[in-house]
């Protein structure tokens, strides 16, 4: 049996870990090595990859992939690239928007021009519904044109583009996958389900942006992490793949069904001013990776958010130091 080699960025983020931990866990494929690429910044954390880092399929390598003679050797030694690390605080990108231009769009570019370099037989392009902008009645589909509202998703939707116009120019096996929102354990308490349940167990207030209307899909990380490897191992070159999980809900509903899980009235909740750029609805449709590659959600949403409450109910140890780090939380730049 021949192995495949697949080299992972932004592997110790949220998703990426999880991602990571399926692909070495017991139900995994067990014909794949993984060596994760990080830079170990803001979200980055190898406590998500404790259960995996002495497997023998696994390594490790801290840097950056805007260090093209890194990513160059790196790509020299694999077979395939699955393509996380990105800048995702999109109220950050309004402010700071070169970080997000850097790491998203020509960081993409390093790993592009490597994979192609070394004849890598795939790339796969992990992105985010909100290169579509917002929507005020049902759901983008693929086919549809990206229109970012924010500098972090405007550098997101550019990634895509230039990584789909390496399949076009150059024949390089790129897929795309563009997700909903994603929640559960590990998630860095700056998005808004992991500060919000942070928060609750600290006794403090939620801070809601402006009316609480903007609707979401949420979906759990273990559902998004399964479509992801469908796409690598059963997608189709070229091609883009819509991500979601059909629980659509505001802000608003959100707050209260956490509200609920930990116990907590609405006199908790403070209402802020909106951040700039902040898409009003966000929806996928996801109608072409069900038809095509089987996908369907598998965890229903109250109960994967009363999972993830008590997750992090559980692992104060991991989440307390990092509020600690951003000023208790105060200053922490939250994307819902």
């Amino acid at each position: 049996m021949s192995t495949t080699r697949i080299l992972v960025t932004g592997g110790a983020g949220f998703v990426g870990s999880h991602y990571v931990r399926t692909l070495l866990g017991p139900n995994g494929p067990p014909d794949v090595t993984v060596t994760v690429l990080d830079r170990l910044t803001r979200a980055g954390d190898l406590a998500g990859l404790a259960d995996v880092r002495r497997a023998d399929r696994f390594a490790f390598v801290r840097g950056d992939i805007c260090d093209a003679d890194l990513v160059d050797r790196l790509a020299a030694d694999h077979d395939q690239v699955v393509h996380f690390a990105a800048e995702s605080r999109a109220g950050g990108s309004v402010a700071s928007p070169d970080d997000f231009v850097r790491t998203n769009v020509l960081g993409t570019q390093a790993l592009l021009a490597a994979a192609l370099r070394h004849r890598l037989r795939r790339f796969v392009h992990i992105s985010s519904d909100e290169v579509y902008g917002s929507i005020r009645a049902g759901s983008w589909a693929e086919t549809d044109p990206v229109r970012p509202n924010s500098p972090c998703s405007a550098a997101k939707a550019g990634s895509d583009l230039i990584a789909l116009s390496y399949h076009r120019t150059h024949g390089l096996d790129v897929r795309v996958t563009r997700c909903s929102h994603t929640y559960g354990p590990y998630q860095h308490p700056e998005k808004v389900v992991p500060l919000f349940i942070t928060r609750l167990l600290q006794g403090r207030p939620l801070p809601l942006y402006g009316d609480g209307a903007q609707v979401r899909d949420r979906i759990h990380v273990e559902d998004h992490v399964r479509a992801i490897e469908l796409v690598r191992v059963a997608g189709r070159p070229g091609e883009v793949y819509n991500i979601g999980a059909g629980h659509e809900l505001s802000n608003r509903e959100l707050t209260g069904l956490l509200l609920r899980e930990c116990g907590a009235d609405w006199d908790r909740v403070t209402f802020v001013a909106d951040h700039q750029g902040h898409d009003r609805r966000c929806s996928v449709d996801f109608t072409k990776i069900r038809a095509q590659l089987g996908y369907a959600p598998h965890k229903e949403l109250a109960r994967g958010l009363a999972e993830t409450v008590d997750w992090y109910r559980t692992h104060r140890s991991w989440w307390e130091p990092l509020l600690r780090r951003a000023g208790s939380g105060e200053r922490m730049l939250t994307r819902s």
